[in-house]
């Protein structure tokens, strides 16, 4: 049921459109034809994704005589690689807390490569000339209650320890940046996160692959895969790709490989976008810096300017569907976008007035430690990367760079790491695993509401290691 909206939120939604904004900004490139038939490969990608684009061009430039196959069954970047927020994190482990929490004996380690990874996508963004609108502004982790605050006090001193910096600001600091009266405080990263079109970052990608040999083959979904004698054998609509190794990259969609379903949930996100700020409207709020914004609560916003300075505006609910239900007509949610309208006006009261052009929302891949796992199949021919929970547009090069390596396509130590050789917990069986889910979001709302103590229930989640705090 709808919940009764306030006449500002009715008339800033009442013109809005539900399509993600990223993918209308700027022309499409043309669509790759489907397999034509049966083909052969040294190296099969499936997921259209950031996670295949990544592993399918990191394999060509390692070996350029490697024959590279994608396989998408959409459109390249039609899923959350083209409409995530455009937060693109040095972090590997969502975040420096939760890689403190689950990885701390390497977590200077897992940071040193987060930085280096970064730092690589930026070179390849120069290298093969891929305009997605890259601006290098960090983050603010913005404090709306002392509680919150108090919970970022200790994480610059964490970061200096691993190699990196942040800086604990006051209210007044904050509002200096970014002016919203709900602000208290919070803490800045300067460097480790950048802002992206986060479509044409993907489109980019395509193109990439392209012109350095990789055979792509849109709408072909690939149904199974099985040993065919011979190599891995995907079975398609179209015909048979066999391949002498496979990379999966399908993350929050129904797995190829029936273990991982028992370690993935979609979760569906949300997200609004305004019409561009004027002048006049941009100098009530300041932002001159173009910083993206998360807040410190639980249900957590995040939000960013656009190239056009409009705003996007995302987050807070995380919505799971009973069964793992994956269905295009879940990317619109009503109650959610009244919530994050009226949330908005809350934090920005200058603005109101001020229009929604787009909504939309979309599944992501969770997993119960919030980061990126891996693992391999089929005697070592198969690998993948899934449950990035959110934070995948840098951290996908990194899961790229580890399938290849535990494919024997590229060298190095990343399958040493103890973040690359463990699983997360697994989630139970329905209807066990709809239960804890709601379960745990109340419990989570419920936090926020009682200055962040966790219940007995999220207390019980820390211990046995699937604890929840962003």
């Amino acid at each position: 049921m709808t919940p009764s909206l306030a006449a500002p939120t009715v008339a800033a939604l009442s013109d809005v459109e539900f399509a993600p904004l990223w993918l209308q900004a700027s022309p499409a490139p043309p669509v790759c034809p489907p397999l034509p038939g049966a083909t052969t490969a040294d190296l099969a990608v499936v997921g259209g994704g950031y996670t295949g684009l990544w592993t399918a061009l990191l394999a060509k430039e390692a070996d350029p005589g490697l024959d590279v196959v994608l396989l998408e069954g959409r459109t390249v970047g039609w899923a959350a690689s083209g409409r995530n927020g455009g937060f693109c994190a040095a972090s590997l482990t969502h975040g420096l807390r939760n890689g403190a929490d689950r990885f701390a004996a390497e977590l200077a380690t897992l940071e040193r490569l987060g930085r280096e990874n970064l730092d690589a996508i930026e070179a390849t963004l120069r290298q093969h000339d891929i305009d997605c609108g890259w601006e290098r502004t960090g983050e603010l982790t913005v404090a709306t209650e002392a509680w919150q605050l108090e919970g970022l006090r200790d994480l610059p001193e964490l970061a200096a320890r691993h190699g990196g910096r942040a800086q604990l600001l006051d209210a007044a600091g904050v509002r200096a940046l970014v002016d919203s009266p709900t602000y208290v405080g919070g803490l800045l990263d300067r460097d480790g996160v950048a802002m992206l079109d986060p479509a044409r970052l993907a489109w980019g990608l395509k193109d990439a692959c392209l012109r350095a040999g990789v055979r792509i083959f849109e709408n072909t979904s690939v149904d199974s895969v099985a040993d065919d004698g011979r190599g891995l054998g995907l079975h398609t609509a179209y015909g048979l790709v066999s391949a002498s190794r496979v990379a999966l990259g399908t993350n929050a969609f129904p797995p190829l490989l029936r273990r991982l379903k028992a370690y993935l949930a979609p979760v569906y996100d949300y997200a609004l976008v305004t019409e561009p700020l004027s002048a006049e409207q941009l100098d009530t709020i300041g932002w001159r810096g173009r910083e993206g914004l998360s807040d410190a609560a639980n249900q957590f916003h995040y939000y960013r300017l656009t190239p056009d300075n409009r705003i996007l505006w995302g987050g807070y609910d995380a919505v799971y569907h009973y069964g793992n239900r994956v269905e295009d007509r879940l990317d619109r949610n009503p109650e959610t976008f009244a919530r994050l309208a009226d949330h908005f006006f809350a934090t920005f009261p200058q603005l109101h007035g001020l229009r929604f052009t787009h909504a939309w929302g979309g599944v992501i891949d969770t997993c119960s430690r919030f980061c990126v796992f891996f693992g391999r199949a089929y005697a070592g021919r198969l690998a993948y990367a899934a449950g990035y929970t959110g934070l995948g547009v840098g951290a996908t090069r990194f899961g790229a760079r580890v399938m290849l390596e535990s494919l024997g396509l590229a060298e190095g130590s990343l399958s040493q790491l103890a973040m690359v050789r463990s699983k997360p917990l697994p989630f139970p069986p329905e209807p066990l695993r709809w239960a804890g889910i709601e379960l745990t979001r109340r419990a989570v709302a419920r936090a926020d509401r009682r200055d962040g103590r966790r219940g007995p229930w999220l207390r019980t989640l820390d211990r046995i290691g699937m604890g929840f705090d962003s």
